[in-house]
């Protein structure tokens, strides 16, 4: 979707309202593709004293695979961003995360969505915080089963064990 902001930057008083359903088919996260659903976009662009703002909610579902345990995960997902919308930037030491440079007036709400999307999700995506992940000797799912499995201590290592309190 394209947001023309011509209008707003040239001092006209007008609020572009936006309520919009971004189809993110494409949107690839580590190697999988997990929103289905899409992705709701509403939120408004508006001038106040000059400035032009755009303030957004976005909301996805995650449908993805838990980094430690392999389990099948649903997360509902939601955000709020607020950005500066210019033509350019005055300086280049321009603090640039609050601020949206426009080409030709026109900003491409998908790309910047996908941006902002990959920028909130986790490095690692889990199925819960507490997550105890697989054996590594056997791959049983700990949060499930405990495995009989005996743990081997790196020798090199072993005197810190002495360390533990139990």
């Amino acid at each position: 979707m394209q947001l023309d902001f011509t209008n707003l930057l040239n001092s006209l008083n007008e609020v572009i309202n936006i309520d919009y359903v971004m189809n993110a088919d494409d949107f690839m996260y580590d190697t999988y593709k997990p929103l289905k659903n899409g992705v709701s976009i509403k939120g408004r662009a508006y001038q106040k004293v000059g400035v032009v703002y755009l303030e957004l909610d976005v909301k996805f579902d995650f449908f993805g695979v838990c980094d430690r345990c392999m389990d099948d995960l649903e997360k509902n997902y939601e955000f709020s961003l607020s950005k500066i919308i210019v033509n350019k930037m005055e300086n280049d030491n321009d603090d640039y995360d609050d601020y949206i440079v426009l080409d030709n007036n026109v900003l491409e709400l998908d790309d910047l969505i996908n941006e902002e999307i990959q920028l909130f999700l986790p490095a690692k995506m889990l199925c819960k915080e507490e997550c105890k992940g697989l054996c590594q000797s056997c791959g049983k799912n700990l949060n499930y089963e405990k495995c009989e499995c005996v743990k081997e201590v790196d020798p090199r290592l072993a005197v810190l064990s002495d360390l533990l309190i139990d």
